[in-house]
């Protein structure tokens, strides 16, 4: 779709404020091209002495209630305009979040957050104007020029109307040649502000990082080279956009000299009035409103042609998670993997192969194995971030994509090994999937992730602000918060990836004794835990290893022991590692 079509489309839903727009608009160019025509009658009614006392007096009312009519037209179209371009923006808004919302990880990857920071500022304040200021502008400009023009030709003479019209196609073609510039002048502007917004998300995201590395410095000379770029690529796109001035003045000088040299000769030819070439060069001094438009327009056009270059594709990409699927998951489900294989895009080598399992209700499912063995990856396959290269995974007898995606995602409660934390108090990141738990069920739900006394410890307890990704909390507080949030979720399948990793073992053993005695009062939900610490695995009903993407040993803990693998070998060097800690 071109910025064109979106306008057209956008024009036609909401023509009633653009009808009274454009009938107010109407009302200011019939009053403006009367104003010059009743000056000239003024004049030439006071040179013949016909205009005097209460007549001269009533002209110049006249004349001054246009003026006033004028200005009350002109503010409310700005309302009735303005307020229909602000309602795009918006629309827009929201239609580029909830088509961000939708996409996967996989889309992502392949973008940069500044990027999409800056569609949703700049960008689409460049499409609010081209549907604003410039529509408006555009009609505004070609009907005062339309009406003026036809007051010189025909209401004043026509052979100084054509005359004066001759400067004006060398105009036409310097807007042309200007218009191209500050496209792509615009474009460049866009793309730089882009990298600037990047710099400074990932800046401030890792200012930490920086500080510890020392690195303040380099990244500040960074940002000043990034800002005068975008300050650059904004001076050129303005510095075109000013072409436009003199090329208006040019030509408009170069019309009025026209005017006033054949006028004047018509004058002494007597086939002129004095008040009729008054009205004329009136007239012609109406025309840098238009013109002026008229390069204001292309400006905005051009701009905003530059924006949707950009913001289009965005808007327009096929989602990369489809929400197709009807199906409802029934109360107690049983989770399979059958011969399930993935392969991350443009990766050599499979994440994962041939994976089969089953989970029945009620049970817990351990998965351990090396770094990069697919453990995280087996999950997002289930929280459907990525789909299968090849087999299937199915949940209640369902294929997941079958199922509604919001019905899954009740059914899933995921706590990452980096959980995600909003700027906000602890008690609403906890209350997070139940807006509506009441104190003492957040509460307990804090308690069975060890948490809640560290939460007390802070200075206004759960009604404390934890900054911007949780920054004022610790590692393991915010994972403890994370596990937390998924427990007062009270999904079927609790889904922990590595999320005791920042916790002391003491911890560890004091969550994971809090979860048994979950799962005993609530027999039917089960649990994965995906672990490097063997121990967080230990009690759960069937163990798998994966290694290089496979499964290599799967059983219980004792099962895995007599085995003698890779899982007894772990063990024991983990044991010996924590009796070591314990001297």
């Amino acid at each position: 779709m071109t910025l064109t079509q979106m306008l057209a489309g956008f024009v036609r839903r909401h023509w009633p404020a653009y009808a009274g727009s454009a009938l107010m608009l109407a009302g200011i160019a019939l009053l403006i091209v009367w104003i010059p025509r009743q000056v000239g009658q003024v004049v030439d009614g006071l040179v013949a002495g016909r205009l005097q006392g209460a007549a001269l007096l009533q002209e110049l009312a006249l004349l001054v209630g246009a003026g006033v009519c004028i200005y009350l037209l002109r503010v409310g179209w700005r309302l009735a305009l303005f307020a229909a371009a602000y309602r795009l923006g918006q629309q827009l808004r929201t239609r580029l979040y909830a088509r961000l919302s939708l996409q996967g990880p996989a889309y992502f990857q392949a973008k940069r957050t500044g990027d999409l920071m800056a569609l949703a500022t700049n960008d689409i304040d460049a499409v609010e104007m081209a549907a604003g200021e410039a529509l408006l502008a555009a009609f505004d400009g070609s009907l005062t020029l339309l009406l003026v023009l036809l007051m010189m030709t025909v209401g004043v003479d026509w052979r100084l109307g054509l005359a004066t019209l001759i400067p004006f196609p060398f105009m036409a073609f310097a807007f042309w040649r200007i218009s191209n510039h500050v496209h792509h002048a615009w474009q460049s502007s866009l793309a730089q502000f882009s990298g600037l917004n990047q710099h400074v998300q990932e800046g401030l995201s890792g200012v930490r990082t920086l500080r510890a590395l020392g690195l303040l410095p380099r990244n500040t000379r960074q940002f000043s080279e990034l800002a005068a770029g975008a300050g650059e690529a904004s001076f050129q796109a303005q510095r075109w956009e000013a072409a436009f001035e003199p090329a208006v003045g040019m030509t408009l000088s170069a019309a009025m000299a026209i005017a006033l040299g054949l006028g004047g000769w018509l004058v002494a030819r007597q086939e002129l009035s004095i008040g009729q070439l008054t009205s004329f060069t009136m007239y012609l001094g109406q025309l840098i409103w238009p013109m002026f438009a008229a390069g204001w327009v292309l400006s905005l056009l051009e701009r905003g042609r530059a924006a949707w270059d950009r913001l289009g594709p965005v808007l327009e990409a096929p989602l990369s998670l489809q929400d197709e699927g009807q199906a409802e998951l029934p109360p107690a489900a049983t989770l399979r993997f059958e011969g399930v294989s993935f392969s991350y895009p443009e990766a050599q080598k499979a994440a994962l192969q041939d994976i089969t399992l089953a989970l029945p209700p009620g049970q817990t499912l351990g998965l351990v194995g090396p770094t990069g063995s697919g453990k995280s990856t087996l999950l997002r396959l289930l929280l459907r971030q990525f789909e299968p290269s090849q087999g299937q995974i199915t949940f209640g007898g369902q294929v997941l994509p079958a199922l509604r995606l919001a019905a899954l995602r009740r059914a899933l409660a995921w706590v990452p090994q980096e959980p995600f934390l909003f700027s906000a108090r602890i008690a609403e990141n906890i209350a997070l999937a139940r807006p509506e738990a009441s104190a003492a069920e957040v509460e307990e739900a804090a308690r069975l992730a060890a948490v809640h006394e560290d939460i007390l410890r802070l200075p206004q307890g759960y009604a404390t602000e934890i900054g911007e990704r949780g920054v004022t909390l610790s590692g393991g507080q915010r994972q403890r918060v994370a596990i937390a949030r998924a427990l007062l979720a009270d999904a079927p399948v609790l889904l922990l990836d590595d999320a005791l990793s920042a916790v002391d073992t003491g911890t560890e053993t004091q969550i994971l004794e809090h979860l048994r005695e979950l799962r005993r009062q609530r027999p039917e939900h089960s649990a994965i835990i995906v672990s490097h610490r063997l121990s967080a695995v230990m009690e759960a009903d069937q163990i798998l290893v994966l290694r290089g993407g496979r499964i290599t040993e799967r059983g219980s803990h004792a099962e895995l022991l007599a085995l003698g693998g890779w899982y007894a070998t772990q063990w024991r060097y983990q044991q010996l590692e924590a009796s070591l800690d314990a001297l």
